[in-house]
């Protein structure tokens, strides 16, 4: 079950001294800014080479057994150094049958990390499992001393294909992003990417850790850079160089996934206790001509997708909104602590969509959102193409027009049954908290007839709603759109809505 006499050897290897005190080493080499991205733009040169599977045992692991094995933290990468960061590890196995490379890197010198079992604490219950050359980590988790706390907190985790997840300080996990999304929600199927390898430094400012990571797929490579910077809200700056081995002419640029089961614009499909069940319930663009759109997101009957094109975008994201416990009253997901993740391009995008991807679900285990730019022309193979953002997971989008946001919609039939009715409540707004006789109603649909709008005040919220009732006649689908207009200026996000029959 040990590798001991390997990995000792392979560590003895080790070319040059560490000032930190590290796992077993395979290697150390020199490593600067551009290393990754030789990596690879050199493997993009050549065909796709599948990376070997760990040995069988660990790809049959249960999901219990896989959990009777964990990292401890005292074991943790930077654990003897005061550098406000440590890193844990994952082993592989199960969902992850594949390991990455982990690399340590410290004054211009990258140790790439052994797998070692010892690192691992194990109940009685965990199988007997081998070790080969195959074996190592199946991604990285990253822990922070956040103020006025004793111990190190998890902030950022790294595993599976290229999904990474983070929060804020006082936020549980929720929804995901990804390096990059090939080809979702098409009838040929989707290509999943990997992360290969990181190499990963925490900085003497106690703020930051800087990580480098190689992607690879049989129709793309890329290098990124994260800089990440944990806080109240977890703030990370990406850029990525990517270089395609084929044309790609669907590709998603800072991909999002999320869950979404119901809410009160459908929870009479889900006999549940809870009023709602989701990791996020919007989307959020802010684009290039300064328009706020807030599209709830929706669990269809059949696979839904939703472009909004847009040139320049200024801004998008997967929003959770509700964020009372009472929005849920589930005590243990902690729905309501989860966090939204906001997306604000670094220089110009160009033309494309934000596309958002609805899949049908019937349970809260499945991610079932997707949402991401597709730049319009594709990136043509044997180039390499740029692109750098912002990503802010926390509780709001950091940067928002004074517009009033939508804070809940409700949908059902009107108290006589004969049409549809939608409920849209407004946050508290300064051009909303007079008199509302001057405030237009712009209530629209492409395919259903809609009444014209009744505008009230909502005591609980301080806002106000908006209610207004449509008919689709035999349509099995129609759009709708509404916003609040004052003197000829928007004082609310647009809300767009795909009302599908169920």
């Amino acid at each position: 079950m040990k590798r001991r006499g390997v990995l000792t050897g392979l560590a003895a290897m080790a070319i040059a001294p560490r000032a930190l005190a590290l796992p077993q080493v395979l290697e150390t080499v020199p490593f600067g800014p551009d290393t990754v991205r030789g990596m690879a733009w050199a493997l993009a040169q050549k065909p796709h080479e599948p990376r070997a599977m760990v040995p069988e045992p660990w790809r049959e692991l249960t999901y219990d057994e896989y959990r009777t094995i964990w990292f401890d933290p005292r074991k943790a990468v930077w654990s003897d150094a005061d550098l406000g960061f440590e890193m844990d590890l994952f082993h592989p196995g199960l969902y992850f049958p594949r390991a990455v490379d982990v690399w340590a890197v410290e004054d211009g010198q990258a140790s790439r990390l052994a797998f070692d079992f010892d690192l691992f604490a194990r109940t009685d219950m965990s199988p007997e499992l081998p070790v080969d050359e195959t074996m190592g980590y199946s991604g990285l988790r990253l822990r922070h001393a956040f103020p006025g706390e004793a111990n190190l907190r998890e902030f950022a985790v790294f595993q599976g294909a290229s999904y990474f997840r983070a929060i804020g300080a006082a936020q549980h996990y929720g929804l995901s992003a990804r390096g990059l999304a090939l080809r979702t929600g098409d009838a040929e199927g989707e290509e999943f990417p990997d992360f290969v390898g990181f190499w990963v430094e925490a900085s003497e400012d106690r703020e930051t850790v800087t990580m480098h990571a190689l992607l690879d797929s049989p129709s793309v490579t890329g290098a990124y850079r994260f800089v990440i910077r944990p806080g109240d809200a977890c703030k990370m700056t990406v850029s990525c160089e990517l270089f395609p081995r084929v044309d790609l002419d669907h590709v998603g640029i800072a991909p999002l996934t999320s869950m979404f089961l119901y809410d009160e614009t459908n929870r009479p499909r889900f006999q549940d206790f809870r009023p709602a069940i989701h990791d996020s319930d919007g989307l959020l663009v802010w684009n290039g001509a300064g328009e706020m759109l807030w599209r709830p997101l929706a669990n269809p009957p059949t696979l839904q997708v939703s472009s909004f094109v847009d040139t320049s975008p200024r801004g998008f994201g997967l929003m959770q909104r509700a964020n009372k416990l009472s929005d849920f009253a589930d005590l243990e997901a902690h729905y309501h602590e989860r966090p939204s993740l906001w997306i604000e391009p670094e220089g110009d995008w160009g033309q494309g969509v934000v596309r958002l991807v609805e899949i049908p679900s019937d349970q809260e285990i499945y991610d079932n959102i997707v949402a991401y730019w597709r730049p319009r022309e594709p990136l043509a193979a044997g180039s390499s193409h740029v692109f750098a953002y912002r990503m802010t997971w926390g509780e709001a989008a950091p940067r928002r027009r004074n517009v009033a946001p939508v804070l809940n919609t409700h949908m059902g039939l009107n108290f006589d049954r004969d049409r549809w009715l939608a409920a849209i409540d407004f946050a508290p707004h300064d051009d909303l908290a007079g008199d509302l006789d001057d405030v237009t109603l712009h209530v629209s649909s492409s395919r259903a007839d809609v009444s014209s709008g009744i505008l009230q005040r909502n005591p609980e919220t301080g806002g106000v709603r908006l209610g207004f009732t449509f008919d689709p006649g035999e349509r099995d689908a129609v759009e709708l759109r509404a916003q609040l207009i004052r003197e000829g200026r928007a004082v609310s996000e647009v809300w767009l809505y795909r009302w599908v029959r169920t």
